[in-house]
């Protein structure tokens, strides 16, 4: 693709297409141009580098999670889908969880959601600072879930790169981790449940918090603190 034909759009949908498959770790602009069936330095031509790359896509994604209509539906109801809109789509693109850490996020994707956020927990009665922690304490939550898969996807691909059976490597420590938990009793009482698994929670973990989460935020609207 010549480079005055390439588009900055067409660089990030396929951008977002390699960090799905390979990770943060997998993407350079070499492998991104091969891709795109042009050349690295055609890229530069619309981002700076990787940096600027991954701010950009790691924008981008935030557009694919629906902001509920706070004129149709209560608080609790736009809370909670916007949090499993968030979680679905951090759980799709495993790699923008652990850009966190390392990379620089702005932009209006991002903002349009953050915004919603605030607007949401002040329909629910929250003001000022305290909008703030509500929305902010949601977001936290929310990206604590996705951790564990986000976490196995990137040792998965480590291991892989490093010529080793990831499947045998993660069973075989998830093994001795089962050999350690024999040493206490609640440990010992989960070794035959779904919690035993490598990096696995129990089924519905994120829902129960999630309603145990807004059902203190609720209470807590109700409290002078709040008020």
């Amino acid at each position: 693709m010549a480079r005055d034909t390439l588009t900055k759009d067409q660089i990030v949908r396929t951008a977002i297409e390699l960090l799905d498959g390979e990770g943060l770790e997998g993407l350079n602009m070499r492998s991104l141009g091969k891709r795109l069936g042009t050349v690295a330095t055609a890229v530069y031509w619309h981002v700076k580098n990787k940096d600027d790359l991954v701010a950009l896509v790691g924008d981008h994604v935030w557009n694919e999670i629906e902001l509920p209509d706070l004129d149709a539906v209560d608080w609790r109801t736009a809370a909670t889908e916007m949090a499993v809109g968030m979680h679905a789509m951090l759980t799709r693109h495993p790699w923008l969880v652990q850009a966190f850490g390392s990379y620089l996020f702005y932009g209006p994707g991002k903002a349009r959601y953050d915004d919603h956020s605030l607007a949401v927990y002040e329909a629910a009665g929250f003001t000022g600072t305290d909008a703030d922690r509500a929305a902010a304490t949601v977001f936290t939550f929310v990206l604590g879930s996705v951790l564990g898969s986000s976490a196995t996807a990137s040792l998965t691909r480590r291991l892989s790169r490093n010529g080793g059976n990831a499947e045998e490597l993660i069973q075989d420590a998830t093994a001795k981790a089962a050999e350690v938990a024999l040493q206490f009793p609640l440990l010992r009482s989960r070794l035959e449940t779904p919690a035993a698994h490598y990096n696995a929670t129990p089924e519905q973990t994120f829902e129960y918090g999630l309603e145990a989460l807004l059902s203190g935020l609720e209470a807590a609207l109700s409290t002078p603190s709040a008020a």
